[in-house]
């Protein structure tokens, strides 16, 4: 599967965010969370993996089975909106 830089960049930004799943990557872009892991690695500056890994590491936020809210999603108001967004919003 070859990702353009533009899906790249989008994949990077939401494995960074804390209440974006790996469920919800792989139901936009097609990657599993090892795949999701490979590609921060092979994007990203070791230091800077290592912190993401340390960040998302055990995140309940980060799985869909272990998140402990049941509706909707918080939204901060200062959060810049999402343009290359494949999912349509809900």
């Amino acid at each position: 599967m070859s990702l353009s830089v533009r899906d790249v960049d989008r994949i990077i930004e939401m494995a960074w965010e804390d209440r974006t799943t790996f469920d919800a990557i792989q139901f936009q872009f097609g990657l599993k969370e090892q795949e999701v892991i490979d590609l921060m690695r092979r994007e990203m500056k070791p230091s800077s993996f290592r912190l993401w890994r340390k960040r998302v590491q055990g995140r309940k936020t980060k799985h869909e089975k272990l998140r402990v809210f049941d509706k909707g999603r918080f939204k901060c108001s200062r959060q810049r909106q999402i343009t290359h967004n494949k999912i349509s919003k809900r």
